[in-house]
C-alpha cells in the first residue's frame, strides 16, 4: 500500500482540522475583542449602546428616535498611549440607584437621582462609566493608574443621522483674537443646521439639537475639575461635532479689557499634568420630549460631587442693590453721586429700606490692579459698620488676576473686616490651570467664610454643588449688553436660555430695568440704560432665572420711583423649594413656578412676538383658596413698555387664566 495514500489522508485531515480550529479561536478572539453592551433607562425609553472594537462608540436612542448615531470616545495619554483603541474588556458591572440628595441653595429644596449605570473595566487600568437617567445620558473616563498622568487630547464626538437645526454659542468675544480660548462665554445663539456650523470656529456648552419630530437634545458637561472646559467644532463629514480643548498654559502676560486678563503666549502640547487614580468631567446627554421640561431639569447636579463645605448655616442668597449698570446714577440728593462713601451710604440705606440683603461695590472701589489699596474716595471700614447696623451685607468687586496675586492674603483681610463676599470678574478661561483656581479660590473663600459671584466665567458645570458658597456665574450674555448693543434680540435671548444655559447652573444676567422700551423705541445709553421689552418682563425674570445671588439692576432712584415695582421683586426670594415647568417653547416663550415654604412665584415672557398665555392653577394645593398678586402688560405696553396692571385676585387649583403677553412682554405673579 502507498504509505502517503496511507497517512497522507489523515495528515490532510489534521491539516484542515488544525486550520478549522486556528479560524475557530480566530473568531473567538474576533468576538472577545468586538462586544456590545446595552443599558436603558428606568422608565426604559432611552437605550445606551455601547460597542467596543478596535475603537469604543456609544449610541442614543430615546423610543424609536435616535438621537446620538455611533459616536466614539478616548483618552490619550503621554507616550500615545490611547484609552480606547483596541481596548479589552476585563469587566463589566451594572447597577441601578435610586436617592436624592438635599439642594439648600437651589431651585428645589432636594433632586431625585434615579438612573441605571454600567462600568466597564478595560485592560491598561482604565474604566468608563455609563449612566441612563429617564432624562437622558452620560459617560465618564476613569483611571487607576499608580502614578501621575498626562492628559495628551480627549477624544469626544457627537454625530447625528440627518442635519438637525442647532441653537449654538459661538465664541465670539475673543479677549485675545489670536487665541479663541480665552474668551466671556457670551453669545448669542445661532439657528443653523449642523452643516452649517461656521468654519475654523469653535462653540462651547450648553447648546441644543431640534430634532424633526418636537424632541430635543441639550449637550452638557459636569464636574469639571483638573481639567479643561469642552468647546466643539465641526467634524469632517459635517454630520456632527468633535471636542477640542485648550492646552495647558505655560506662559502668560496682562493683556485683555483693562490688561485686567492673563493672556496665554505659550500653551504646552498637553492638556493637563495629573493624578493617575481619579474620574473625569461627564459628556452628557439631556433629552426632552416637550420644551417646558428643558427648563427643569436636574442633571449637572447629579453628576456633581457633594458639598465640601460641612457647615453651611452661614451661607445666605439674596439679593443685591448693584451699581455699576446704573452708573452710581442717583439724584435728588445733596451731594456728588459717584464712587464714594456717601453714594454707597445711599445704595445701603435703599437695601435696609426694601430688605435687599447686600450691596455690592464694583470696580472702582480699590485700585484695580491692588485691591488691598483703596480708592481714597471710599471709607470701607465706615461702609461696612454703616451697612451691619442695617442688616445688610458688602460684597467687593476684584478682578480675577488681582485676587490670584494673593488670595490668603486678600481674603483674610477682608473676611476680619466684615466683608460677606467677593465678585470675581475677567476669569475669561476655562483650562485646567484656571479650573483648578476656581476651585482653590472657592475652598479658601469657604475657609473665611465668604461668598462668590464669578463673573467673565465659563458656564457652571456643577461646582456650585461642591461648593455651595459660590452663589452664581455670568458666562450668560446678561442686561449690560442693553448698555452698548443696539441690535440685539434681546426678548429672544431671554425666551432661550432657560431651555439651554440656565441647564448648566445660576445665571448673573442682572435683570431689573425700571426704564422699558419697545423694540422700536429702544436705544443703548451708558448712564440711563433701558432694558428690551416690558416692565412686566424685567420683573417676571427674577422667578424665570435662577440665580442664588440675585442683582437689581437699577439705581436706587429708579427703583423708588417705582416703588410698586420694587415691592414685588423684593418679595421675590433666590431659592426655593419647588419648581414646575408650566408651559414653554425655545426661543418663544416659558412659563415658570416655583415654590418658597407656602408662597408660589410664577412668571411668564415672551419674546417680541405678542401672545396669549392660559395659566392653569392646578399645581396649588387642592381645596384652599389663595391670594394672588398679579403684575400684567398693561393695555398700552405695545407703545409704553412701561405699562402694567396690579391686581390681586383669588384662585385655587381649579383656576384657568388667559393674559396677554405684549411684544416683549411678562406676566409675574405671587401666590399666598
Amino acid at each position: 500500500m502507498n504509505l502517503y495514500h496511507l497517512y497522507g489522508e489523515k495528515y490532510s485531515n489534521m491539516k484542515n482540522l488544525f486550520v478549522l480550529f486556528c479560524f475557530f479561536f480566530l473568531n473567538l478572539s474576533f468576538s472577545q475583542k468586538k462586544q456590545d453592551f446595552i443599558l436603558k433607562s428606568p422608565d426604559g425609553k432611552i437605550e445606551v449602546k455601547i460597542a467596543v472594537n478596535d475603537k469604543i462608540s456609544w449610541t442614543i436612542s430615546h423610543e424609536k428616535d435616535l438621537i446620538l448615531a455611533p459616536s466614539e470616545m478616548s483618552m490619550t495619554l503621554e507616550g500615545n498611549t490611547v484609552l480606547g483603541k483596541n481596548a479589552v474588556v476585563i469587566n463589566s458591572k451594572k447597577e441601578s440607584v435610586d436617592a436624592s440628595f438635599e439642594t439648600p441653595f437651589y431651585k428645589k429644596k432636594s433632586v431625585q437621582n434615579k438612573y441605571n449605570q454600567l462600568v466597564l473595566d478595560f485592560k491598561n487600568d482604565f474604566s468608563i462609566e455609563y449612566r441612563a437617567f429617564d432624562d437622558g445620558a452620560a459617560y465618564r473616563f476613569i483611571t487607576k493608574k499608580k502614578k501621575q498622568i498626562t492628559v495628551q487630547s480627549e477624544e469626544v464626538v457627537l454625530n447625528f443621522d440627518q442635519d438637525y437645526n442647532t441653537l449654538m454659542p459661538y465664541v465670539r468675544d475673543l479677549r485675545n483674537p489670536k487665541d479663541p480660548f480665552i474668551s466671556s462665554f457670551e453669545s448669542h445663539y445661532e439657528n443653523k443646521k449642523i452643516s452649517e456650523f461656521a468654519k475654523d470656529t469653535l462653540a462651547f456648552l450648553p447648546f441644543l439639537i431640534d430634532y424633526k419630530n418636537h424632541k430635543k437634545a441639550v449637550f452638557l458637561e459636569a464636574n469639571l475639575e483638573d481639567y479643561p472646559g469642552l468647546f466643539v467644532t465641526n467634524n469632517s463629514s459635517k454630520s456632527g461635532f468633535e471636542s477640542r480643548f485648550s492646552k495647558y498654559p505655560l506662559k502668560e502676560t496682562n493683556g485683555g479689557f483693562n490688561n485686567l486678563n492673563k493672556l496665554i503666549t505659550e500653551r504646552a502640547d498637553y492638556l493637563v499634568k495629573t493624578k493617575g487614580t481619579r474620574t473625569f468631567p461627564w459628556r452628557a446627554i439631556v433629552i426632552s420630549e416637550n420644551d417646558s421640561a428643558l427648563a427643569n431639569n436636574d442633571m449637572v447636579q447629579k453628576l456633581s460631587e457633594p458639598s465640601k463645605i460641612k457647615d453651611v448655616s452661614w451661607i445666605k442668597p439674596g439679593k443685591v442693590a448693584w451699581d455699576w449698570w446704573n452708573d452710581w446714577n442717583i439724584y435728588n440728593i445733596d451731594f456728588k453721586a459717584g464712587i464714594n462713601t456717601q453714594t454707597y451710604k445711599y445704595y445701603i440705606d435703599f437695601a435696609s429700606k426694601n430688605k435687599v440683603e447686600y450691596v455690592v461695590l464694583d470696580e472702582g472701589w480699590s485700585i484695580e490692579t491692588d485691591i488691598m489699596k483703596h480708592n481714597p474716595n471710599i471709607d470701607l471700614e465706615a461702609l461696612i459698620a454703616y451697612a451691619k447696623e442695617r442688616n445688610v451685607g458688602i460684597i467687593l468687586w476684584s478682578s480675577w488676576m488681582a485676587l490670584n496675586n494673593n488670595i490668603d492674603g486678600i481674603f483674610e483681610n477682608y473676611a476680619k473686616l466684615g466683608i460677606k463676599g467677593f465678585k470675581v470678574d475677567f476669569i475669561d478661561r476655562d483650562d485646567a490651570k484656571m479650573v483648578n483656581s476656581v476651585y482653590d479660590i472657592a475652598q479658601k473663600a469657604a475657609n473665611h467664610k465668604l461668598l462668590l459671584d464669578f463673573h467673565g466665567m465659563y458656564k457652571p458645570t456643577g461646582i456650585q454643588r461642591t461648593y455651595p458658597n459660590i452663589l452664581n456665574f455670568e458666562g450668560v450674555k446678561g442686561l449690560e449688553n442693553n448698555k452698548w448693543t443696539p441690535n440685539d434680540d434681546v426678548p429672544l435671548y431671554d425666551t432661550t436660555i432657560p431651555f439651554i444655559r440656565m441647564m448648566a447652573g445660576p445665571m448673573d444676567y442682572t435683570p431689573g430695568a425700571m426704564r422699558n422700551a419697545t423694540k422700536s423705541e429702544f436705544k443703548p445709553s451708558h448712564s440711563n440704560p433701558v432694558s428690551q421689552g416690558t416692565r412686566c418682563h424685567q420683573l417676571a425674570l427674577y422667578t424665570i432665572f435662577e440665580a442664588p445671588l440675585q442683582m437689581m439692576a437699577d439705581s436706587p432712584t429708579a427703583y423708588m420711583k417705582e416703588q410698586e415695582s420694587t415691592d414685588f421683586i423684593a418679595k421675590v426670594p433666590t431659592t426655593f423649594d419647588e419648581t414646575v415647568s408650566l408651559n414653554g417653547e425655545v426661543g418663544k416663550f416659558v412659563t415658570i413656578a416655583r415654590r418658597k415654604a407656602n408662597t408660589w412665584y410664577l412668571a411668564s415672557i415672551t419674546n417680541w412676538d405678542s401672545r396669549e398665555i392660559t395659566i392653569d392653577f392646578s399645581f396649588l394645593e387642592k381645596g384652599k383658596k389663595f391670594e394672588a398678586e398679579i403684575f400684567s402688560d398693561g393695555l398700552n405696553a405695545d407703545k409704553a413698555a412701561n405699562d402694567y396692571k396690579r391686581e390681586i385676585i383669588t384662585v385655587d387649583s381649579t383656576t384657568k387664566l388667559t393674559y396677554r403677553l405684549a411684544s416683549g412682554g411678562g406676566l409675574a405673579i405671587i401666590i399666598k
